[in-house]
């Protein structure tokens, strides 16, 4: 499986950013995949994911702190996307698109991803 992201880019304070990664190499029937992101000089954390089975998608779910502001879907088959509103400077970060073909929980743990894509750079600043 290979994961291409896309739509990073720098923004004002209280902008907002779409990003969307596309997937290849399965058939994606069940699937969990989502965006990790790790600002420097510090851990790498969960930001969102989104679980389907046949094809419907039936869970989407979010950090604590991109609750209410970001919000992630399935757009096709291999497409997801993100739309990511209020940003703050502390959003800044090189996001990445990951995917799983575990849907059985919502996974948060890097641990749980055996597919990561190569990074998207967010920046947040004035």
């Amino acid at each position: 499986v290979q994961l291409q992201a896309s739509g990073g880019g720098l923004v004002q304070p209280g902008g907002s950013l779409r990003l969307s990664c596309e997937a290849r190499g399965s058939t994606f029937t069940n699937y969990t995949m989502g965006w990790f992101r790790q600002a420097p000089g510090k851990e790498r954390e969960f930001v969102a994911g989104v679980r389907w089975t046949d094809g419907i998608q039936y869970a989407a779910y979010y950090g604590d702190s991109m609750r209410g502001r970001f919000y992630i879907a399935r757009d096709t088959k291999n497409l997801i996307s993100m739309e990511m509103n209020g940003l703050k400077p502390e959003d800044t970060a090189v996001y990445y698109c990951v995917a799983d073909p575990k849907t059985g929980y919502n996974y948060y743990a890097k641990s749980d991803f055996n597919y990561w894509g190569q990074g998207t750079q967010v920046t947040v600043s004035s």
